[in-house]
């Protein structure tokens, strides 16, 4: 348990000296600045179009700090021999994953608060607070997801390209779900029945962040309770499977 506590803490003072938090507060900074220059331009509902907009920068600005720092953190370590020499100690290998998926969960939740506090100046805290903890549930997907590639693949930028290909899959299935629904050809045709089974299956194994930290939440009324519980179940559910295949990789690494 030392362990898994001291790699925790040796990832939250990496982030520190990677300037994590200036870079939060810049996009901080860009979404106010975003949201003032909407309000100059919008001539209708200016309120709902920062709201939509900013939101969904920073969202996505949440994303991508998380996975950059997880994959970069994690494939220095790789170049570095630093996993090499860890996994040759005497001590368990789950330790070091476990130690790196605390760390990055930590990094996550941090960035979920801070990028949710630009919000503030347009959205109740009533409405806010629940988009802020859909996404702390996504950015811990996104995290676990992106030490898994990092650990597999041990490349930046292949690691980097499969968590955009997955984060942009599981934003727009809904989508391709629908559009693969209404084929040209019809939907009694047999192409047009495959595809839509296939699109249907790989639907089931990517996590719904179609219906998770959306922007409507903070324009209309919020999310219920039990909505973030089935939210948290799916968060966990896939940490623990992502996690299981992280181990199976790490486990079946030689020196």
């Amino acid at each position: 348990m030392a362990i898994v506590i001291a790699i925790a803490h040796m990832t939250l003072l990496e982030a520190l000296r990677n300037r994590l938090v200036w870079l939060a507060g810049v996009v901080m900074l860009s979404a106010l600045g975003l949201g003032m220059f909407l309000d100059q331009i919008a001539i209708t509902e200016s309120l709902e179009i920062r709201i939509a907009l900013v939101a969904a920068l920073l969202r996505a600005a949440a994303a991508f700090i998380v996975v950059t720092f997880s994959i970069s953190s994690v494939v220095r370590e790789a170049n570095d021999k630093v996993i090499d020499l860890f996994l040759s100690l005497p001590t368990p290998r789950s330790a070091y994953f476990f130690g790196k998926l605390a760390g990055f969960a930590l990094v996550a939740i941090a960035i979920a608060l801070m990028l949710s506090l630009p919000l503030l100046a347009y959205a109740p805290a009533a409405r806010l607070w629940p988009w802020t903890v859909s996404l702390g549930f996504e950015l811990l997907i996104l995290a676990s997801a992106s030490l898994f590639c990092a650990l597999s693949l041990a490349q930046t930028v292949t690691a980097f390209a499969a968590m955009a290909a997955f984060y942009l899959l599981s934003r727009s299935i809904a989508a391709i779900q629908m559009i693969a629904s209404t084929g040209i050809q019809g939907r009694d045709s047999l192409i047009d029945k495959v595809i839509e089974g296939g699109v249907h299956g790989i639907s089931l194994m990517l996590p719904a962040f179609d219906h998770m930290t959306m922007s409507g939440w903070l324009i209309e009324s919020p999310v219920s309770g039990a909505a973030l519980l089935e939210m948290l179940a799916q968060a966990l559910l896939y940490m623990v499977l992502i996690g299981a295949a992280s181990l199976f990789d790490l486990y079946r690494k030689s020196l």
